[in-house]
């Protein structure tokens, strides 16, 4: 309805919101009250194992589960994969500037394309 195609058309705006709020708490560096900054306290290598430990929980969640959790758990994964872009110094407009360059590209072109 109205309400998911606002939330759609904000889409951009919602993740530089997140963005923010992650690099933020990425500087602020206060472990003991921002979960950002506690997972960072750990090291990159743990924040990658937990974006692939969301992207399992997604996974199970589309195979087993109903939209609501499917839902959760995609944004999990989303906010998980901001905190470890926001770490490596990479912002959602580089990864929207690369879905761009392979737009109207065939997938399978686009992969061989890499690998080659």
């Amino acid at each position: 309805g109205a309400a998911r195609l606002a939330a759609m058309t904000d889409l951009h705006g919602t993740l530089r919101r997140l963005e923010a709020t992650v690099r933020a708490r990425i500087a602020a560096g206060e472990a003991e009250a921002s979960y950002v900054a506690s997972l960072m306290r750990r090291g990159h290598g743990h924040v990658a194992r937990k974006v692939g430990e969301e992207a399992l929980e997604l996974i199970i969640a589309a195979v087993e589960g109903e939209e609501p959790e499917i839902v959760a758990e995609a944004a999990d994964l989303v906010f998980h994969l901001t905190i470890l872009l926001s770490a490596r110094g990479i912002d959602w407009d580089s990864i929207a500037e690369e879905l761009e360059r392979r737009a109207g590209t065939s997938g399978h072109a686009e992969k061989a394309a890499r690998t080659a």
